[in-house]
């Protein structure tokens, strides 16, 4: 006598339901914007030079954003302190494309800032200083 490998007799199998967020969320991360090498929700809409408007309100954001960029590796820190605003900065560890994201809420509105790299001065050539002359002193003996 033999039972069928499908029947849900006697256990729950929990995997699926786990397998099926894992799903979504991979969906939803592979579907984002990529720019300058950071990675966008999807929907974000361009407003400015690397300033973006996110579809969904602060939190969610910042859900999307503890997926994405892992906190245990991208460090946040607030960046404002003032009454009606929120701000987030997460900063890229690899410094590679871009320093890091500004995340933030006002006038319910929560926009995204892409904070490019920060472009090295190069080093002004400089001109070796010419020698000076000593003025001899017109005063004393001259010698001949």
């Amino acid at each position: 006598m033999t039972r069928a490998l499908d029947s849900l007799k006697g256990f729950s199998y929990k995997a699926r339901p786990f397998g099926a967020v894992v799903a979504a969320l991979w969906m939803s991360v592979a579907a984002a914007e990529v720019v300058s090498g950071a990675q966008l929700p999807d929907g974000a809409r361009k407003v400015g030079e690397n300033r973006y408007r996110a579809p969904g309100n602060f939190e969610k954001t910042l859900e999307y954003y503890k997926a994405v960029y892992p906190a245990g590796t991208f460090t946040r820190r607030s960046i404002v302190n003032q009454p009606g605003v929120k701000a987030v900065h997460i900063v890229n560890p690899s410094g590679k494309n871009f320093e890091g994201l500004n995340i933030y809420e006002a006038n319910d509105e929560v926009r995204i800032y892409v904070v490019p790299l920060q472009s090295v001065p190069a080093p002004a050539k400089s001109t070796p200083a010419k020698p000076t002359k000593k003025s001899e002193s017109k005063g004393g003996k001259k010698s001949r």
